[in-house]
């Protein structure tokens, strides 16, 4: 699954800046989730600050990290340090 920054020139007018993607992901309720992370270029930081969860992209090597979603909403995933 990939999902990718919508660049600010090419946001609407109701977007949400640096937070909105061109691929959302609806995920269950009450389900554990678990999410696979790599990377193909430098070290990437990912969060879902709502959520508690972080993670570590890392190139050449596959990181997992789990978590549930016990409430309704729309959350959103962003980098929490800078890249590289």
């Amino acid at each position: 699954f990939d999902s990718y920054m919508v660049p600010t020139n090419e946001l609407e007018t109701n977007g949400f800046r640096l937070l909105d993607v061109d691929n959302r992901i609806v995920l269950p309720m009450n389900t554990q989730i678990r999410i696979l992370v790599t990377a193909a270029d430098v070290l990437h930081s990912w969060t879902i600050p709502a959520l508690g969860v972080k993670v570590d992209g890392t190139p050449g090597r596959l990181n997992q990290t789990s978590f549930l979603m016990n409430r309704p909403g729309l959350f959103f995933g962003q980098c929490s340090e800078i890249c590289g």
